[in-house]
């Protein structure tokens, strides 16, 4: 993704996933979380249109703009060994790919990126 590029979030299929795209609002920022073989958070995104369907198909998508790039991707190993995010929900859901994050978490994760 390159910087300012705005682009659809589509493709999710689980439907806790889906629950939590629906309350995702204009201006949000997210993770941009890497699920391929190194499962890693890679950036920031902000929600640029909320949650909506295409062609009446049963799963939604939002759009999201990518901010930047972390200075150090955060690995989900990275998560796994660090205690003050032992509760994230990742890592007591692994299959969802999009999932709340605290401000504590938020903090923790920029802090471990030295964004």
């Amino acid at each position: 993704m390159e910087k300012e590029q705005v682009v659809e979030w589509d493709g999710v299929r689980n439907y806790q996933a889906q629950n939590y795209m629906k309350i995702m609002k204009v201006s949000d920022l997210a993770f941009f979380y890497h699920t391929g073989k190194e499962k890693a958070i890679l950036g920031i995104v902000e929600v640029f249109k909320e949650y909506y369907h295409v062609n009446d198909h049963k799963f939604g998508l939002v759009n999201v703009k990518f901010l930047k790039p972390l200075n150090n991707q955060v690995t989900l190993n990275n998560i796994k060994q660090n205690p003050l995010l032992e509760n994230m929900v990742i890592l007591k859901q692994p299959r969802l790919s999009i999932a709340p994050v605290s401000e504590i978490e938020w903090n923790e994760i920029i802090s471990m990126s030295d964004v």
